[in-house]
């Protein structure tokens, strides 16, 4: 089905019908298409227009003699072609920038704020694919933004940046923490932060490098902190659990929502699921059990990838619901928190 083969009647009439099928969850007839959009033509005019949607696979009647709702497949059409998707709201824009540029905040805080604020701008469940942080290393830097105060930036080789905020109990001076960098730099390459910690000290020794008291726990403190915050693995955020429950409106929907609760329980199978959505830019809308990738009845799931300093997909980001969602605002609030984590994270 594309686009030509609808007329601008066809087109107005089905855009109406998905509009109120979102906003409301009930079926359209005709009679109530014709009052709302005051067109003119005949109340049978909309029935044949319907009909010829229907026919299509876009349309279907939930009840005997009830008005349409769109399929699944309809609402998908919609979506990708007939949605007018615009900015993001300047409020959640604002709430995504705060939460997402607090100083000091590590990836893995920034991935966490991440689902817990997805989760609360579209009221339901929010999920972030964490890529593997512990990777060989190619830079790292210490530098000194105020008294008392320091910042660790770590580089790995694959382009992703991890910062942390150090409070110290006295001052450094900024030329001894270049020093410490040097150092640090002419032996970390290709090693994982964990691998580095673990020599450190023999290389200390070995290069006879002088460090006072306060230098020396400020590196220990520094990469201490880092191999805490560096999950060794791959693995999944999931924030809002409870919330598919709220969107249970029927006793025949608590089958349909177990199977859900147990896909998201099972770790591997949904980083599996995330991962085939990798591919490509944009927000990607997956609908009920019509598809290969998210086949759920009854829910949907948008996903949103976000890259490293090399423009290589390193994670996703995304929101699971019922089919009758904000989309118009989900897409553009997982767009924006997408763009943000890759500039702030590449």
């Amino acid at each position: 089905m594309s686009l030509a083969e609808l007329n601008q009647r066809s087109e107005q009439i089905f855009s109406y019908i998905v509009e109120n099928y979102l906003r409301a969850g009930q079926p359209i007839g005709s009679k109530q298409i014709l009052s709302d959009l005051h067109l003119d033509v005949s109340s049978a005019t909309i029935r044949n227009v319907m009909v010829a949607l229907e026919s299509k696979g876009l349309l279907f009647s939930p009840h005997v003699s009830a008005g349409r709702v769109p399929t699944n497949a309809g609402l998908k059409f919609y979506i990708d072609g007939l949605m007018e998707i615009g900015d993001v709201d300047q409020g959640d824009k604002a709430q995504i920038d705060h939460m997402c540029n607090e100083a000091g905040a590590t990836s893995k805080e920034m991935l966490e704020r991440a689902g817990q604020m997805l989760s609360g701008l579209s009221q339901h469940l929010g999920l972030v694919l964490v890529p593997k942080q512990d990777k060989p290393i190619k830079q790292i830097q210490f530098m000194r933004i105020a008294p008392g105060q320091a910042l660790v930036v770590i580089v790995s080789e694959d382009g992703l940046i991890e910062n942390r905020l150090i409070e110290l109990k006295q001052d450094v001076k900024a030329s001894e923490l270049e020093r410490l960098s040097n150092f640090l730099n002419d032996i970390c390459i290709g090693k994982t932060i964990s691998e580095l910690s673990a020599v450190i000290t023999v290389e200390l020794q070995k290069s006879q490098m002088n460090l006072d008291a306060l230098t020396n726990a400020l590196v220990l403190k520094g990469l201490a902190v880092s191999t805490a915050d560096r999950a060794n693995e791959q693995h999944l955020i999931i924030r809002g659990q409870s919330r598919l429950l709220e969107d249970v409106q029927a006793i025949e929907d608590l089958d349909r929502a177990r199977d859900l609760f147990e896909l998201i329980e099972d770790q591997q199978r949904m980083m599996n699921l995330v991962h085939s959505t990798n591919e490509g830019d944009g927000v990607k809308v997956y609908l009920g059990a019509e598809n290969d990738v998210f086949n759920h009845a009854g829910w949907s799931m948008m996903i949103a990838p976000y890259k490293n300093a090399d423009n290589n997909i390193i994670g996703a980001l995304g929101v699971i619901g019922p089919t009758r969602l904000n989309y118009g605002r989900i897409i553009p609030i997982l767009d924006y928190t997408s763009r943000v984590l890759t500039r702030l994270i590449g």
